[in-house]
This record gives C-alpha cells, structure tokens and sequence, in this order.
C-alpha cells in the first residue's frame, strides 16, 4: 500500500510537507513524490527503489514555495499527477487498490478521454482516478462518482488553488487523520507523522469523508459514515508501530497479539522469545510478557535503508533484501530453544530460507514459529496487501494435501478441523521449524479491539464487506 500526506500552512509548506511524506517511508518502495502549490505548481517525482525519500527529495524540498502541498510514498505507480481541467488545475496522489481498472480504461476510451501515463504495462492508477473525477460537475462530485465507479478503494488528496481536499475511501480500508498546530494542519495515512512535527490530532476521517483545508482550517464537505472495514493487517504487520488508528494503537495491538499467541503455548517449553525484526518484535515482546520468558533478539536488521521485503514488487528483489538485512547473533542462538514471532507467512519462502536457515545454522536447539495472524488465504482486494494466491503458503499447502487447486477452502479456515491441522502440519515441515501455530481469527480481532464488523478480514476468510456501506456511499449527502 502507499502512505499519502499533505500539509497547509501560512508560513509555508515545504518543510512540514517533506518531513510528513518521508514519515510514511515504510509504505512503498517504488516512488516518491510531492507538488506544492504557490504562485505555481511545483512537482517532483523520483525512483526511490534503491535510495531513501530523504535523499532524493531534499534539495527538491528547499526550493519549493507555497501554503500548501501533498506528497506521497507509492508501492506501484508515479504520482503525483497533474491535471488541467475544467475545474483549473490539481495534482492528485492515491494510495489503495483498483480492481476494474481495465473496464474503466475502456469506459473512458469510448468517451474520447486519452492517458499519457503508464505504469508496469498499464495505465497508472491515479491518473485514472483523476480523469474520472474530471468527469464530475465539481470536485466534490467527481470524487463521489469516481467512488461508485472503481471496485476496490482509493484515499486520495488533491492539490487545487482551493486548498487540500482530502477523501477518505468509501469503506474505510485505509485511514486518513488529521493533525493541527496554530496556523498548520496536515493530513497523512500515518500519525506517526504528527507528534515530532508538532502537531496532534485533530480527527480521524471517516469513510466516504471528504473534507477541504485551506490556510483558515479544515471544513466538511461531504459527511463520513460510521460504517467502516478498516484493513485490520495495518495493525498486524503494514502500520508503523507509533501509528494510531481509530484511537489504537499500533504497538500495543501487537503485544495483545503476541499475548494472545503465549496463552496457547502453555505444553511447550523455551528458552528465549524472538521476534523477525521489525514488525515481528512487538509481537514478541508481548509473547515475552505473557510467558516469563526473555525477550532477546537472535536477529538483527542491519540499518532501515534495506526496507521492507515484503513491498518491492519483484521476487528476487524481495529474497536480496531478505538476504541481506538479517544478521544472526550465535551466542544468542546456540543450543537454545526459540519462539519466534512473525507478523504472518505470505508465502514462507523468505522465512525458511532467510531467517530459520539462519538459526538453524547459528546452533539454534528447536524453533517454534508463532504468526500473529491466521493464514493468509485471500489476495487483498482493497490494498495491495498480499498478491497472487498460487503464492500464498496457504494455498501451497492446500494443493499439495488435494493434489490440485480447490475453490472450496472453507474446511481450512477453521482452526479445529482437521483439513486445517493437516495444511498447518505442512506448511510447518515445509518450512522446517519443529512447531507452528497461527494466531486464530478470533484472538485477532479481540487484540485489535475494534468490533469483528468494522474490519477487513477478507485476507483470512474470503468475506467481502457487505454492500451497505457502499449503498451509503451513493446517498445524496448535503455539501456544507
């Protein structure tokens, strides 16, 4: 997923806005970008794949003049992107996920709308939701159309001489808050980009929101609705850690989930608990607590600069910085018996060859993987969050027990059948730990502390939220 932010302010923006953009760093890997908006509109875009926002956009940064800006942080396509329509110019940055992108290329190809943007072979997604919005009658409008167009979701801001507008998606799959300081305001995925640049919130948007700030604050422009399917994987692995979302916390989610996992492991015995750093070390943290054991880190991550493995889109991308980022500590390691906490297997291929190979070859005396979330069943629909699902250590298992692909898994999503013992057995030899026990649905959610209604778990269950959200959606909200 990508992580958007965008800052107003009477003084100027650059600085705030560069500083806000880089908070949201571990959200993408592909590219960078901010606009600001002064007398004109200033825009860069760089590849950050194999350098950091920072460097790339600092000198950018201090040449940049203006009250208001966005930027974003994307795991696919360029952006911002520009447009000069009938509305006057905007620039515009997305973060979410669009099914039918096809369908709507073709829809608007009928009507004579051309794009001059490509991306991975295809058409980039935001300048696809920027010529639907075009479409509208308003920029209000066209967001509200543009919504009951796409499958998927899609938070947005937009760059126009009026201010920030700033949209939360229909369902409410990825968060939007806003933070406030004197005569500043900022908007971002994140709000772990507030407290150090000195803003606290001031509200989290809600789904289907759309609000405008301009240099006099923030005004609604078309309501929100409580119904909502926030993705519940923000606080199981892609949130950062000081994140909140919702009012809770992303950190002591994940020590409620390593808890969680503690409770269930009362008939083995270890030594010390670990966690893969660094999503995996809250999680292991909690499991610490939990079971008396002591937390200790048999696993280092060498600088933050190798990232994230699991967001570069390519495969061998992904096992080169799983390669190199991990250093093991043998002292730690040798004759002991390990837990090891995870925030999920996607696909187990980096876990077995670059983390339990590795403690395996330090000495380690047995390994008991603890994920904090069930099995990843579903390719994510809404955020980019897990891909194809021939990948999926789930689904692997699963073909080899039936010896082909099965549409019918609903056997293997309950944690006490024995369909799903038998994948976790093989997943578990697959990966060749001497346990692994996922963390149930259930456990989950009460770990998050949200109603099981207002999260996403397509990811585990194959559930699509129901329609009524986006019913809601469609309803003629009154502009303020």
């Amino acid at each position: 997923m990508s992580g958007i932010c965008g800052a107003v302010s009477k003084k100027g923006c650059a600085q705030t806005l560069f500083y806000g953009v880089d908070y949201h760093s571990h959200l993408g890997t592909e590219y960078g970008g901010i606009a600001v908006l002064g007398k004109k509109f200033n825009r860069q875009i760089h590849n950050i794949s194999q350098s950091q926002f920072k460097s790339k956009f600092y000198e950018d940064q201090r040449h940049m003049e203006g009250t208001k800006g966005i930027g974003v942080i994307s795991d696919f396509d360029e952006q911002p992107m520009y447009l000069n329509s009938k509305f006057g110019p905007f620039c515009i940055v997305t973060a979410g996920l669009i099914e039918n992108t096809q369908k709507l290329q073709a829809d608007l190809f009928k009507q004579g709308i051309s794009f001059s943007e490509v991306s991975h072979g295809g058409v980039n997604t935001t300048e696809l939701i920027a010529k639907l919005i075009s479409l509208g009658d308003s920029i209000i409008d066209g967001i509200e159309k543009m919504f009951g167009a796409i499958e998927g979701s899609c938070s947005l801001l937009i760059l126009h001489k009026d201010g920030v507008y700033a949209a939360r998606d229909q369902w409410g799959y990825t968060p939007l808050v806003i933070g406030h300081k004197k005569q500043e305001w900022i908007v971002a995925s994140e709000s772990n980009a507030l407290p150090n640049l000195g803003f606290k919130i001031a509200k989290f948007l809600q789904p289907g929101e759309i609000i405008l700030i301009n240099e006099e604050g923030p005004v609604i422009k078309r309501e929100g609705m409580d119904d909502q399917q926030i993705c519940a994987f923000l606080w199981i692995y892609t949130g950062f850690p000081a994140s909140v979302y919702e009012g809770i916390n992303v950190e002591t989610v994940r020590e409620r989930c390593g808890r969680a996992l503690a409770k269930k492991d009362k008939d083995i015995e270890v030594d010390v608990a670990a966690g893969v750093p660094d999503s995996g070390t809250a999680h292991a943290i909690g499991y610490a607590m939990e079971s008396g054991k002591p937390y200790r880190r048999p696993l280092i991550k060498y600088t933050p600069g190798y990232g994230r493995s699991y967001t570069p889109p390519s495969q061998e991308t992904r096992d080169f910085i799983a390669t190199m980022k991990l250093i093991p500590i043998d002292d730690i390691i040798k004759g002991n018996k390990i837990v090891i906490c995870e925030d999920s297997i996607v696909r187990g291929t980096q876990l077995k060859n670059f983390t339990v190979k590795k403690l395996w070859n330090a000495g380690a005396e047995e390994i008991h993987v603890r994920p904090a979330c069930p099995p990843l069943m579903f390719p994510c629909k809404f955020c980019l969050s897990t891909r194809s699902t021939d990948e999926l250590a789930a689904r692997k298992a699963i073909r080899a027990l039936e010896g082909k692909n099965i549409e019918d898994v609903s056997e293997y999503l309950d944690p006490h059948s024995e369909k799903y013992k038998e994948m976790v057995k093989w997943i578990e030899e697959d990966i060749e730990v001497t346990t692994l026990r996922y963390q149930t649905i259930d456990d989950m959610v009460e770990a998050v502390g949200l109603p099981r209604e207002k999260l996403c778990l397509y990811c585990w269950n194959g559930q699509c939220p129901s329609a009524k959200a986006g019913q809601k959606a469609q309803e003629g909200r009154a502009v303020k």
